[in-house]
């Protein structure tokens, strides 16, 4: 059965309802008009001819408004966009100026309006530039792409998986990690008895047991043919002979000096010891005491993991990737940390007023601020979370292959690293180095000075034990016919070494 309907010649099987033939189809081109836009036919179909100029067209009007057939990618000429931005420095600064009519402007300037330009001078398209409102978080702003407000948006917008689900992005046009950003007021770190440190546990140790074995082999060596060693008890002896090789050691005077061959080859290699050892401790000694020990409380996102900071005290911008990456890496999904806006000037105002000691600053931004905005902040530890900043745009939009070429050709040209050394390499705020001081101070040098101390006492000590406490505690009577007894026994020892020689 066959017959004509409204588009066309219509056939029907005997046996089935399913249309069998007499395709019939119009193509129309939408026009816009002084009261709106109207749809005019332009080709036909049917399936014996296929596709036919219609009867009353004679042209077909492309996107442009022009006549010619657009080759395989849509162009961006004479298209307007609705461009979102986001006021971030230096992507994007809003400044303030006053026209010649007084009225008060917001220019905007930074690596998003130029990089506005070249691609406006290079595909064609018209700007219209819309400032993304401040108080939106990163995913609002892009869900505007997605519900159509905007056309794009270009900015610090950081390509996920789960934000590819509603729009699309461009090919990069930054590439982006994470810091930990943190006050620039660390604590300079002395330890009291920090200068035995130079040296490791094990080096002193071996350093003292082998001055011990020099002694006692300088005792063997010398306690027979040595004058200032005779007539000395075991213990002087022993102490004699550490001192010796002690002296020896720290280049200091002592009271006698080897008399064997072997005494003085032992001798030689304990100056060729304290040579080395003197060299390096004193060397190892003045930089570990000049160079003022800064530390931070973190030094990086493993003591973020450990806890060195409370959670609380982790300030994370709603909305963004970097809560992403904390609710992942970090809390396992735990929300404990201290929320703030989406605004990356609370963050920076949050640590300056204590309320947070640490946050996520992206690579860019974090560099630009802590070098010429905020000098009392820092970034600390390496960097993590490498991604990518793109341009948003809708899914399946018609220009996406046409941006990507050119931000390719940009890239390859070197002019996005031309941008990119234009507003992120500046710095206005004063180095560290020129800052800190170096100089020796007493809390460096403090233990030394409290152990001198301690040997002051113990002189004293000893200088009043000889001169007044000795005398009286040996004029007791017990004592007395002790020390007769050990003067007499001296002295019959010294006229039998006499009479033998």
């Amino acid at each position: 059965m066959s017959f004509l309907g409204v588009s066309g010649s219509i056939k029907f099987s005997v046996n089935t309802t399913d249309r069998i033939g007499g395709a019939y189809y119009l193509a129309q081109n939408v026009r816009p008009v002084s009261n709106g836009t109207v749809f005019v036919p332009v080709l036909t179909y049917n399936e014996n001819k296929g596709w036919q100029p219609y009867s009353e067209a004679h042209v077909i009007i492309w996107p442009g408004n022009s006549l010619k057939i657009p080759g395989s990618i849509a162009i961006l000429n004479g298209v307007t966009l609705r461009i979102g931005v986001i006021s971030v420095l230096p992507f994007t600064i809003v400044g303030n100026a006053t026209d010649s009519s007084g009225q008060t402007t917001s220019p905007l300037t930074g690596f998003v309006p130029d990089l506005i330009s070249q691609l406006q001078t290079d595909l064609g398209f018209i700007p219209d530039i819309r400032l993304a409102q401040s108080n939106l978080t990163y995913d609002q702003i892009i869900n505007k792409v997605a519900n159509g407000d905007y056309d794009i948006v270009i900015g610090d917008v950081t390509v996920t998986s789960e934000r590819r689900k509603i729009v699309g992005f461009s090919e990069s046009i930054f590439d982006n990690s994470l810091y930990i950003m943190t006050r620039n007021t660390p604590s300079v770190s002395y330890d009291l008895f920090g200068f035995p440190k130079t040296f490791s546990r094990n080096l002193w140790l071996l350093s003292i047991g082998i001055t011990i074995i020099a002694a006692i082999i300088i005792c063997l060596l010398e306690r027979e043919t040595n004058e200032a060693l005779q007539n000395m008890s075991i213990i002087s002896l022993c102490a004699m002979s550490w001192w010796y090789c002690f002296g020896n050691i720290l280049g200091y005077g002592v009271e006698f000096n080897a008399s064997t061959a072997a005494g003085r080859l032992l001798t030689g290699g304990l100056y060729v010891l304290s040579i080395v050892l003197v060299a390096s401790y004193t060397a190892n000694l003045a930089s570990d005491l000049t160079i003022q020990k800064i530390q931070y409380p973190i030094s990086g996102l493993d003591d973020l993991k450990a806890g060195k900071i409370p959670f609380n005290r982790i300030g994370i911008r709603a909305g963004t990737a970097s809560e992403r990456f904390y609710l992942q890496q970090i809390s396992r999904g735990a929300y404990n940390f201290h929320p703030l806006p989406s605004s990356k000037q609370a963050t920076y105002d949050a640590l300056l007023a204590n309320i947070i000691d640490v946050c996520f600053i992206d690579s860019g931004v974090g560099r630009y601020v802590t070098n010429n905005i905020y000098c009392n902040l820092t970034l600390v530890g390496e960097p993590f979370d490498q991604s990518q900043f793109g341009i948003v745009t809708p899914l399946g939009w018609n220009y996406a292959q046409t941006l990507d070429i050119e931000i390719l050709r940009l890239r390859e040209s070197g002019t996005l690293d031309i941008l990119q050394e234009k507003w992120f390499q500046s710095s206005t705020c004063p180095q560290s180095s020129t800052t800190m001081s170096t100089a020796l101070g007493i809390p460096s040098m403090g233990g030394l000075f409290l152990i001198f101390t301690v040997i002051i006492a113990l002189s004293l000590l000893l200088f009043a034990w000889k001169k007044y406490i000795k005398n009286r505690l040996f004029s007791l009577p017990c004592l007395k016919k002790f020390s007769a007894k050990r003067k007499h026994s001296v002295t019959r020892h010294l006229r039998e070494s006499s009479e033998r020689v």
